[in-house]
């Protein structure tokens, strides 16, 4: 590492995703405090699998990859690993069904930190997002790349909204755990930067006004993260399907080829961003948001951006076969319009259980795609 970053020191673009997993019981699924318990018994080093704030919540991690076949597929072996090790994962945004304050903290002086200076909103619910980075090669591209991917924001956290029950009962929202993190300090789409010199002034800044001491307390739906030499998508709801987390990692990795080789000029402003992002957070998929001159329906923006996308990653020799699950998620109503189908046909109980179901599955991607082969789909 050098001048306190890592950026440039692995291959430009490489893909990682981080995806928070909920832990509950076998029986009834509801939430389990066994993060602590359970993270011997898997046997994973604490790079690819580890406690997050909450006590039922474990995150798995890929190591940077080729594509995002390559790193789901070591997503999928870590699921299998948490359930040998005993573990009952489901993966959702927000249980559906956990009562208010149900939320124990895993007991690290980090969390202590979190709980002292956030107080009653940690302490509401667990919340479980997906983080995808990518690559950067240099400090400058880093930050034209966190400029330009600030446009899709509202787009990627449409198609990954998909936890639409919290505390028992329909939200109304395609993902209530966009409306709960909306509550921390710092959260949300921020600004453009002139350039990586003031990125580091905004970031000391910020750390100074918010008694902070790690710039990874600063909870940006998007950030460089200078630790990783990465720029991080952050704050979209974790898919159950690792497919659809395939889909969302592979339309992320594309789109930060094109913004660091030009993109299409400048974003919107970041007030416009800002409604856009909450109208994808209500509606999921059946959005209206911004993109480009105007505002369109998601699924169109949707079916833009999987073509740029698709060529980028040719470019890159990476699997292109995830990213036809953007149209799948599209054609479906969302993961929030499956979850609504299944509380209907099963109540609640039944919701928990294909939730679970849903979780354990295998990937649907196919065989050639699996661990990361260059296909042009």
């Amino acid at each position: 590492m050098s001048d306190g970053h890592a950026f440039g020191r692995g291959a430009p673009f490489r893909v990682g995703i981080e995806e928070e997993l909920l832990l509950v019981d076998g029986e009834r699924h509801l939430l389990a405090a066994d993060a602590e318990r359970l993270l011997p018994r898997i046997g994973a080093p604490p790079e690819l699998v580890d406690h997050e704030a909450y006590a039922a919540e474990l995150e798995l991690r890929s190591p940077p990859s080729a594509d995002a076949a390559e790193a789901t597929a070591t997503l999928a072996g870590l699921r299998a690993a948490a359930r040998e090790g005993g573990a009952t994962l489901l993966a959702c945004g927000v249980h559906p069904a956990a009562a208010y304050g149900d939320a124990p903290l895993v007991d690290a002086e980090r969390y202590r930190g979190c709980e002292r200076d956030m107080r009653g909103i940690i302490r509401r619910t667990p919340e479980c997002a997906l983080h995808v980075h990518v690559g950067m090669p240099d400090p400058e591209t880093a930050i034209r790349v966190f400029n330009g991917l600030r446009r899709h924001l509202p787009l990627l956290a449409g198609l990954a909204a998909s936890s639409p029950f919290w505390f028992g009962s329909d939200s109304g929202l395609a993902s209530a755990r966009g409306a709960l993190v909306r509550a921390y300090p710092g959260r949300g789409i921020p600004r453009a930067f002139a350039g990586y010199g003031e990125y580091e002034e905004v970031v000391a800044a910020s750390l100074e006004a918010g008694g902070l001491d790690d710039r990874t307390l600063l909870w940006w739906d998007i950030r460089p993260h200078p630790r990783h030499g990465t720029v991080e998508v952050r704050e979209l709801d974790v898919q159950a399907s690792l497919d659809d987390a395939a889909a969302l990692a592979a339309l992320v990795q594309g789109l930060a080829v094109h913004e660091a080789e030009g993109g299409d000029g400048p974003p919107p402003e970041t007030e416009a961003l800002a409604w856009s992002s909450f109208r994808a957070l209500r509606d999921g998929v059946r959005a209206e948001i911004v993109s480009g001159d105007g505002v369109v329906p998601l699924a169109d923006a949707a079916a833009a951006a999987v073509e740029v996308a698709r060529a980028r990653l040719r470019e890159l020799a990476a699997a292109t076969e995830p990213l036809d699950g953007v149209a799948r998620i599209v054609a479906a109503g969302g993961g929030d319009a499956w979850q609504r189908h299944r509380h209907a046909d099963g109540g609640m109980a039944g919701l928990l259980r294909a939730l679970v179901e849903r979780t354990a599955a295998p990937r649907r991607l196919p065989a050639g795609a699996a661990g990361g082969s260059r296909r042009d789909g």
